[in-house]
């Protein structure tokens, strides 16, 4: 939620966002809509929710936004080729860690259960890996004595500046460095 809001008080025009289907939750099992679907139905953002991104039907959909980039935060999945290729500029991840520590699905988990003092947040450029491309910009911040909520708030407010911040001022790539590579199960 705080990268589409930084990307709509930028003045970017966010074609389109991409959630989760919405899934049983709470004590009725009703089905809820992620933040960020939420947030985007409120911004007036068309939303879409396909269970998978490998069908091409879904790609061709992909593909006709006709986007000038891609921008994932916390979206779950792993993007296949076709879709990572869409956009002109290829695809971002605003990434909850400063690769190449902890990449995967719980790098904020992982960080504090190591006894990790700092994290932070990596924009980087989506490859077919799991958080394996290029770096783009990395901010650092003390995560010493803090709850996961408390850095997940944290990184997430970090990560929307970091990421106007290199859409304003966009750095070259830096291939991650093999040496320090961990993945959060």
């Amino acid at each position: 939620v705080p990268s589409l809001n930084a990307l709509v008080e930028a003045g970017l025009d966010v074609v389109a966002v991409y959630a989760q289907p919405p899934r049983p939750a709470g004590r009725g099992k009703a089905e809820r809509k992620t933040a960020g679907h939420e947030r985007a139905e409120e911004l007036g953002i068309e939303v879409r929710t396909p269970r998978t991104l490998r069908e091409e039907e879904v790609q061709a959909r992909f593909r006709a936004l006709d986007a000038d980039l891609a921008v994932v935060a916390a979206y779950g999945l792993i993007l296949p080729k076709p879709i990572l290729d869409a956009p002109r500029g290829g695809c971002i991840n605003v990434h909850a860690s400063l690769l190449p520590r902890w990449r995967g699905a719980a790098p904020i988990q992982r960080a504090i259960l190591a006894g990790d003092e700092t994290s932070g947040v990596t924009i980087m450029r989506m490859d077919e890996g799991l958080d394996t491309g290029p770096m783009l910009l990395r901010h650092a911040i003390d995560i010493r004595g803090k709850t996961a909520a408390q850095v997940t708030e944290e990184l997430a407010e970090l990560g929307a500046r970091t990421l106007v911040e290199w859409l304003d001022h966009p750095t070259p790539p830096e291939d991650q460095p093999i040496a320090g590579a961990t993945y959060a199960a």
